[in-house]
């Protein structure tokens, strides 16, 4: 049986900013879901300090990763 190998980005309670979305301000990862199914997605559900929830690809082999879409982690310095 074939495995794949996922680099996940974010996890649960991390908190994050979005580097292009200052407005919406900080948020928790409170949600982390891996697919079981081989080539399946890994995503993360986020709430922003705005109030809206937002879900985001957590997958580094992913080009579409949040990562890449400007999601960073917070480590109590902001760049």
């Amino acid at each position: 049986m074939k495995e794949e190998t996922r680099r996940l980005y974010l996890k649960a309670g991390d908190q994050v900013y979005h580097s292009r979305f200052p407005e919406w301000g900080f948020g928790v990862v409170v949600e982390e879901r891996n697919s079981e199914v081989l080539g399946g997605m890994s995503y993360v559900r986020v709430v922003f300090r705005n109030g809206y929830t937002r879900v985001f690809d957590n997958n580094f082999a992913n080009s579409c990763c949040c990562y890449y879409a400007g999601i960073r982690k917070y480590s109590g310095k902001r760049v």
